[in-house]
């Protein structure tokens, strides 16, 4: 009797406490990868939208996009994988057993804790809907609906108190309909039906559907991060050496400046002359070539030749609609075509500092009067390179960030252009008019004393050089009582040459590679730099 009577106490207290349901989010797989996706049916976009992660189907066509910031992917081995393994998150959230059961219309200043939730039927979200957290960031939230779920105008998901968007989870088995300025939290799987999303829906999410098209209208869709998603880093930088120490440079071509330009790193060319600019207002002047800029053309190219054959994580597939308020995050992207940089250009580094963003570009780069590259979420100019194989044009009144290196194209500052980094071109003339360019950290020095030309004893010309190089001895009282000594990396002295002329021509016929160069005066002057041997 008394075990009996136990047995009911027991009882009564487990069905006093409260039920809590602990969801357990599916596997995405692959489709994780995907911001908007079918299997089977269209994918749409209507207007200027904006979309991070993968677009696609796997059965069908996708229309409409401009610029991208993911993978296009229609009908491959991609969709095909993705579309197993959304069938398979589906079947997974299909079987799990709910405790809750709301009312079909969501909203209204409702606020959800964690769990399993079935509607059955039809469902409506209005106003304010929350998902509270509680302290937790691994709250899961599964919402199934056995039939279609629409929004009304300006309806909205909030999610609070740690819970994230990756975990939020919503099972329609209809139509998904979200009207104008809704702002979506959470990955939407519809089966067998379609999804639309009118002009200004936002979603932090995925729309994914099984069988129907999927359209998008001025919209903003990107995927969310958290819950194992990859800390985005971007590509290794590549090393600038002596490069890094110059705002505007030509390895072969004139430099030119008209109006008040200010720099805070040198301006010079390695071919050429460097004219019109105040010794004031830049950090250093290189006229004519010398040590320096010889050491800049090697180092430039090296780099040059890095960015040229990294490979790229995205293709945006519209150069000439480039900007736009797109949003990029750390990748490596390329453009097949010209491209044009229009209104506002966002590079969002998602709170990592060290973040690097190289965009190629096989053609030319010009710019709108006014255009902006705005940086957010921790990016650093430093860690921003633009690899252009083509002329460079930035147009009046530009805000840029980045260094730009351009391979065999002249380049164009034009009046009142602001570019936090750097203008540099392998081979082209660079022509500025009343800008100012901030210098990113990044210039030390190379270990080698290498003095602006106002104070050497000599010039090299040309250097990087093929079989020859020509030296010239800038004081009369110089020649016949300085001697050249030329030594290769491992410090070796391969040349030994007295120089008897104002100009000397050496006939070096160097093996290709970086030498460095000792001059000594009996006058008690001393000079070093390095020669490069192409």
């Amino acid at each position: 009797m008394k075990k009996q009577l136990l047995n009911i106490v027991t009882a009564v207290a487990l069905l006093s406490f409260p039920v809590t349901a602990f969801a357990q989010a599916p596997a995405l797989g692959t489709a994780a990868n995907f911001v908007l996706f079918t299997t089977v049916g269209a994918n749409v976009n209507s207007g200027l939208s904006h979309v991070t992660g993968n677009v696609g189907t796997n059965s069908g066509s996708t229309t409409g996009y401009g610029n991208v910031n993911g993978q296009m992917h229609d009908n491959d081995l991609v969709t095909g994988q993705c579309a197993t393994d959304l069938l398979a998150a589906y079947n997974q959230l299909n079987s799990t057993t709910a405790a809750f059961f709301p009312a079909p219309l969501l909203g209204n200043g409702q606020s959800l804790n964690a769990g399993v939730y079935s509607i059955s039927g039809a469902a409506t979200l209005s106003n304010t809907l929350t998902l509270d957290g509680q302290g937790n960031a691994n709250a899961v939230f599964i919402i199934k609906i056995s039939g279609p779920l629409s929004t009304n105008a300006g309806s909205k998901v909030v999610l609070m108190n740690g819970a994230l968007a990756c975990n939020v989870f919503w099972k329609i088995e209809g139509l998904v309909s979200m009207a104008s300025g809704t702002s979506m939290k959470g990955n939407v799987i519809v089966n067998n039906a379609a999804i639309n999303m009118s002009s200004g829906v936002t979603l932090e999410g995925r729309a994914l559907s099984i069988s129907g098209a999927v359209s998008i209208n001025n919209g903003l869709a990107y995927t969310p991060v958290g819950c194992g998603s990859p800390v985005l880093t971007g590509p290794a930088s590549p090393s600038l050496a002596s490069a890094a120490c110059y705002a505007i440079f030509s390895g072969n071509g004139p430099v030119t400046n008209t109006g008040n330009t200010y720099a805070n790193g040198d301006v010079g060319t390695n071919v050429g002359l460097t004219t019109g600019y105040n010794p004031l207002n830049v950090t250093a002047i290189h006229p004519t070539p010398d040590g320096s800029t010889g050491a800049c053309a090697s180092d430039l190219l090296n780099a040059y030749n890095y960015l040229n054959t990294l490979p790229y994580d995205i293709e945006l597939l519209y150069p000439a609609q480039f900007g736009q308020s797109l949003v990029l995050t750390p990748h490596t992207y390329v453009m097949n075509a010209a491209a044009m940089l229009v209104d506002t250009l966002f590079l969002d580094g998602a709170g990592n500092a060290n973040a690097v963003f190289v965009i190629k570009i096989n053609g030319t780069l010009s710019t709108s009067t006014f255009a902006k590259v705005i940086l957010k979420n921790g990016i650093v100019a430093k860690n921003v390179f633009w690899c252009v194989n083509g002329a460079v044009n930035i147009n009046d009144f530009t805000t840029f960030v980045g260094t730009i290196i351009a391979n065999n194209g002249a380049m164009s500052l034009n009046k009142g252009v602001t570019l936090t980094g750097r203008a540099l071109t392998t081979n082209g003339s660079v022509g500025t008019d009343s800008i100012k360019v901030t210098m990113p950290s990044g210039c030390t020095s190379s270990g080698i004393s290498i003095k602006h030309l106002a104070n050497e004893i000599t010039a090299f010309y040309p250097n990087p050089f093929t079989n020859s190089t020509n030296v010239i001895v800038s004081e009369a009282s110089e020649v016949n009582s300085s001697e050249l000594k030329v030594y290769d990396i491992l410090g070796t002295l391969v040349m030994n040459v007295t120089l008897i002329q104002k100009t000397t021509t050496l006939e070096t016929n160097l093996p290709s590679g970086v030498y460095f160069y000792r001059i000594l005066s009996k006058n008690g002057l001393n000079q070093t730099g390095k020669l490069v041997s192409q």
